[in-house]
């Protein structure tokens, strides 16, 4: 897709801890006082939806694109396949099935 690997990680990352935030609200939550973002009067899972938003609109402000041109629904299985397969999914904190990969993958497609 002609996309760096660094692009393709930032657009994902919000993605994934939206993923992820059913098992790690608390850690994400101290991602949002990491950030500067004042989680004072916050459960755990609001701190994390404001640390997942504040990485998006970080993304959006160092011009971080939200849709992979040329992905294509017929590519996702094979995508879903290979980040399975890959040697750092197993340091992820939840567990995906192919399905929720795909759905993953499908919110950065054009």
């Amino acid at each position: 897709y002609d996309t760096p690997h660094g692009v393709a990680c930032a657009m994902l990352l919000p993605i994934s801890m939206e993923f992820n935030k059913p098992v790690v609200a608390k850690r994400q939550a101290e991602i949002a006082r990491a950030m500067g973002i004042d989680t004072s009067g916050m459960m755990d899972d609001e701190a994390a939806d404001a640390a997942i938003a504040a990485v998006r609109r970080l993304g959006e402000d160092v011009g971080i694109p939200t849709t992979c041109d040329g992905l294509v629904e017929g590519d996702l299985d094979q995508l879903a396949q290979d980040a399975l397969a890959d040697a750092c999914y197993p340091g992820n904190p939840r567990e995906a099935t192919t399905d929720e990969v795909k759905d993953l993958f499908r919110k950065i497609m054009a």
